[in-house]
């Protein structure tokens, strides 16, 4: 067992021993490996410096005979630009002496419908003017060039002007009346554009302006542009006043927008009839109301497209320059309206002087938008509309005024007095003139106002002389038209009064002022006169009723005459079965006789008088129906037993009910 023992590691240390023999012969080996490994890098390290060597050697060589070829090529390549270039250079240069024979046949022949191509050819022209001009001055053609260019520009002008006069023309009237219509129903329609040039032509022409404000070197255009439309304009407005009286005249329909009244789009037609003095009147002043808002449209429009194609440093100097025309003969036109209405004032025709009202309230309406439209012209342009709405005021005051008086001093000739006691013609023409001024009561008051009349009437001139509410504008003047309505009326009341002594019978006399104050009060009633005339008289109409009762207390008098017969007065006392004395039975006779008599003469003179009011007459009648009857019957009564004749029916002519039926056929002509 011990020998055993000790030989087990005796052979462990021996296959130890070989194992580490057999791993140091494999490091062994693997060392030569890697020692034959480095003498061969050792030796490829070596060669391929060599190689290495050897190429840079040759690449130096190379580079050597390639560098001044290469910058031999180079000097070559930059000779060649430069030949190139001086040509292109020389063909440019060479163009420049053949630009007037490329461009002649363009040019000769014009821009019309090849603007873009004439546009190139002036260009070059341009180029080729500036190029001699820089380089060569003294170059003949430079003359060429230039003329060329000219020639060039001339044509321009040409087609500008041939664009603009072929294709403007004058709006259509239709198209106008449609731009200025205030009808509620067209408002609520796309708004009118008015198309003076075809989109085409007016690029054309705004390309033409464009150039010609670059190189024209003249405003020559601008003055072309502004006489075309300005010539158009004026035939715009013309064209509208010509169509407007046609068709008013032959329809019988006149529409103004300075009336505020809806126009419909399908009016009651009528039955054509030749148009009187008045009708033609009235188209004329409706039409200067058109042409004053189409004027306004027509230049907006105007303007809207001339700063298109004007240049704007020079639009407010053209556009003052294109609306002159139309301008003057729309301010010539108004102020022969104020000379025809200063004659008719000569004439005391103070109706006709109410023409310009419509137009006065017109141009004030509109002023602002006018004002606007104008603005940036000189002031020349700008004031011809105030001086004009200035005339139309003075003008106007001096006929409410002249017309005031006329009413006063109205002369008291018995030839022109109603023989029947009705309304006189100065009553009636009056009242028919204050109830057409009462269309325009805005515009009476700030005529009134604007002529400082407001110490004629007692008011104060400035309206801020009042604290109250009444101290606007409005107001003021509301309250001027109020006193001057009241004064025209007290001046009525003071000349009716002495016309009516004219009449010899004082009961004549007292119906002819009752009819005419009754007259006055229903007119004054029926209008909104009554209210005006109660701004500052508040018992307008008691006043008026007062002296209509005073004026039938005067009538009624007149039967006092017939009414004293049927008195007591020197009547004898009746003893009852006593025989009356012959003196007695003799007054009994007479009051009986002057009754009838009296009776008789009153209602053949008074059946001739006239009372147009119905209301009245038929009070009138009844009120002195009541009187007499209640008298004649209470005298009848008296007399019942009385023997006083033989011939009772002599005296006795009429019963109370015949008595009435007379007196109910007074102031009948036809009873």
């Amino acid at each position: 067992m011990g020998i055993t023992s000790r030989m087990i590691p005796t052979e462990d240390a021996s296959a130890r021993k070989r194992e580490i023999e057999e791993k140091l012969k494999q490091e062994q080996e693997t060392l030569s490996f890697i020692r034959e490994n480095l003498e061969k890098s050792d030796q490829l390290t070596k060669g391929m410096v060599s190689i290495l060597s050897s190429f840079e050697s040759r690449l130096m060589q190379l580079e050597n005979s390639i560098i001044p070829v290469h910058k031999q090529t180079e000097n070559l390549q930059r000779l060649q630009e430069n030949v190139d270039k001086t040509l292109s250079c020389l063909d440019h240069v060479i163009s420049y002496y053949h630009v007037a024979k490329d461009t002649d046949r363009i040019i000769r022949e014009g821009p019309s419908g090849r603007l873009d191509e004439y546009l190139a050819c002036i260009a070059k022209i341009q180029k080729a003017v500036e190029y001699f001009q820089d380089n060569n001055p003294d170059s003949p053609e430079l003359n060429t060039v230039k003329a060329r260019f000219e020639k060039g520009k001339e044509l321009l002008e040409a087609e500008f002007r041939s664009l603009l006069t072929r294709y403007s023309k004058p709006v259509p009237p239709i198209l106008i009346l449609d731009a200025i219509s205030v009808d509620e129903d067209i408002e609520l329609q796309e708004e009118v554009v008015l198309e003076h040039l075809p989109e085409a032509v007016l690029q054309d022409i705004i390309c033409i302006s464009g150039w010609l404000v670059e190189y024209g070197r003249n405003q020559d255009f601008m003055n072309v542009y502004f006489q075309i439309r300005s010539s158009q304009l004026d035939r715009s407005i013309k064209g509208l006043k010509e169509h407007f009286r046609k068709n008013s005249a032959s329809s019988g329909i006149l529409y103004s927008p300075a009336v505020q009244t809806k126009r419909k789009d399908t009016p009651t037609k009528k039955a054509p009839k030749r148009p009187g003095k008045d009708d033609v009147l009235d188209i004329e002043i409706d039409s200067y109301i058109h042409c004053i808002s189409a004027f306004v449209k027509l230049a907006q429009s105007e303007y809207a497209l001339l700063t298109e194609i004007i240049p704007e440093h020079h639009q407010k100097k053209t556009f003052d320059s294109l609306i002159q025309e139309a301008l003057d003969n729309l301010m010539l036109e108004g102020d022969n309206i104020v000379s025809a209405a200063r004659r008719a004032i000569m004439r005391h025709d103070y109706s006709a002087v109410l023409t310009i009202f419509p137009i006065l309230r017109h141009l004030k309406m509109n002023k602002s938008e006018f004002d606007s439209t104008l603005q940036g012209t000189a002031a020349s342009t700008k004031n011809k509309l105030p001086t004009l709405i200035t005339s139309m005021e003075t003008i106007g005051a001096k006929a409410l005024e002249e017309f005031a008086d006329s009413i006063k001093n109205d002369p008291d000739k018995e030839y022109n007095m109603p023989k029947d006691g009705t309304v006189h013609e100065l009553t009636s023409n009056a009242i028919l003139f204050l109830q057409q001024l009462l269309d325009f009561h805005e515009t009476a008051g700030a005529m009134l106002a604007s002529q400082v009349l407001g110490d004629t009437y007692n008011i104060p001139l400035d309206p801020r002389e009042t604290s109250s509410a009444s101290s606007s504008t409005s107001d003021f003047n509301k309250r001027l038209l109020s006193s001057y309505i009241c004064k025209v009326l007290g001046n009525l009341q003071l000349n009716l009064l002495s016309k009516s002594k004219v009449y010899e019978d004082p009961a004549l006399s007292a119906i002819f002022l009752h009819n005419n104050y009754n007259y006055i009060l229903k007119s004054l009633e029926k209008s909104e006169l009554i209210q005006l005339v109660t701004v500052t008289q508040r018992k307008a109409e008691d006043s008026y009723r007062e002296l209509m009762k005073q004026q039938i207390d005067m009538y009624q008098r007149s039967w006092l005459k017939v009414l004293e017969h049927l008195t007591d007065k020197n009547m004898p006392v009746f003893q009852p079965g006593a025989k009356l004395k012959d003196k007695e039975r003799q007054v009994i006779k007479d009051k009986f006789k002057g009754f009838n008599d009296g009776l008789e003469e009153l209602c053949k003179i008074q059946k001739g008088w006239a009372i147009p009011d119905k209301e009245q007459r038929d009070s009138i009648r009844q009120s002195q129906k009541k009187i007499v009857s209640e008298a004649y019957r209470a005298f009848l009564q008296r007399c019942f037993n009385i023997s006083f004749t033989k011939n009772p029916e002599k005296y006795h002519k009429y019963r109370p009910e015949e008595v009435e039926e007379m007196i109910e056929k007074l102031f009948d002509t036809s009873a």
